[in-house]
């Protein structure tokens, strides 16, 4: 089973914290989305016709492109790939974006999942973010969304940011959960080279960012939303029972996928391959039906390295049995033998076969990952 991951580039504004490839000028959508179907046709042969079991339109802001482009691009992938019959197909949208037609619109072209990106229901820290919706929006988007028979979608929040105290954090998840979402995905706020948030700090016209309050608001997240019924499956994803995002789920299991769009990346099983980052050079290329990107091939090590990386992410943790099978016993002694610094200091369980993180252990997850890796 595979996965389909289109990349829509286009934002109405930028946010301080975002470093994702996308443009908040929108001349070019009707050319991108022209090219984007050329490239659909021209990546045919890259999932060697296995069943496409999930289709996510990520950014950018996908909700910003026309519901007729939205309709076309599932239609190609539709006739041009296997995809299953319940196949999960989500897209990313903002609030402000959300109204009943284009929910309704949206629904009857195949989507069946939404992402809303809420990040916090506080005024003064969705402008410090520079987002365009404000939060009596989110609410009203939440509600038109179930109006229009969304019952599966999922939200997003911020914490750890400065502004953000523990406090309100608590009220941004007690508000999120009484909106009933079957999917919440918490995310830290990091600092990403080359964006505003990152010139703002140098610049000290705002607060750096402080790792023991998102220590904190992140473990205040896992006992808030547990108790509430949300399956704390992945470091940054809560589901209510059934409700995991597939489409994540299977970057964690290292499943195939195709990346449709400007920057957006691929994998199948031993290469990895990513779109050239320019609207204009990605339009360029495919109108003279020439594909634009780069490639590697990974190495043993390197894909033995990313299995470490993302199962421990997990709730399931990593299986050494897996290890052993993939890549010889004697890594699998090795990769057990050097995490018993880990199981000593009550960061990590190991039963089963498997290594899973303790909830002290998930607060250094791309650490501890990092230091288990194979040279």
């Amino acid at each position: 089973m595979a996965g389909i991951y289109i990349h829509i580039p286009f934002c109405r504004q930028a946010c301080h914290y975002c470093n994702f490839h996308f443009s908040t000028t929108l001349a070019l959508q009707n050319d991108f989305t022209a090219a984007l179907l050329k490239e659909i046709i021209l990546r045919v042969p890259y999932l060697h016709d296995e069943p496409v079991e999930t289709i996510y339109f990520g950014g950018g802001t996908p909700s910003l492109l026309s519901a007729a482009s939205i309709r076309r691009i599932l239609e190609s992938i539709d006739h041009h790939f296997r995809v299953s019959r319940d196949a999960e197909i989500t897209l990313e949208a903002n609030p402000d974006d959300m109204d009943a037609e284009r929910l309704s619109s949206w629904k009857s072209a195949g989507i069946n999942r939404l992402s809303i990106g809420i990040q916090s229901f506080f005024l003064e820290d969705l402008q410090w973010m520079n987002r365009a919706h404000n939060a009596k929006q989110s609410v009203e988007a939440v509600e038109i969304a179930k109006k229009a028979g969304f019952d599966n979608f999922s939200l997003d929040l911020i914490y750890g940011s400065p502004g953000l105290t523990d406090k309100k954090w608590e009220e941004n998840l007690r508000q999120a959960v009484s909106l009933e979402p079957s999917h919440l995905s918490c995310y830290a706020l990091t600092v990403e080279p080359k964006t505003a948030l990152a010139q703002m700090i140098i610049l000290k016209k705002t607060p750096a960012i402080e790792p023991g309050v998102q220590a904190a608001q992140f473990l205040k997240g896992i006992q808030m939303l547990e108790e509430a019924g949300y399956e704390h499956y992945e470091i940054s994803s809560f589901a209510k029972p059934g409700k995991r995002s597939l489409h994540n789920s299977a970057y964690w299991q290292s499943k195939k996928y195709l990346g449709l769009g400007p920057s957006a990346h691929s994998f199948d099983g031993v290469s990895r391959q990513w779109n050239v980052s320019n609207n204009a050079r990605y339009i360029e290329s495919l109108m003279d039906d020439k594909l634009c990107f780069d490639m590697e091939s990974l190495k043993p090590m390197d894909i033995l390295n990313e299995y470490i990386m993302t199962s421990l992410r997990t709730a399931e943790g990593l299986d050494l049995r897996q290890v052993e099978d993939y890549f010889g016993k004697e890594k699998g002694d090795l990769l057990k033998n050097n995490a018993n610094v880990f199981i000593r200091s009550n960061k990590m369980n190991h039963s089963d076969h498997k290594l899973i993180l303790t909830l002290e252990g998930k607060l250094f997850a791309d650490g501890i990952a990092s230091a288990l890796f194979f040279d």
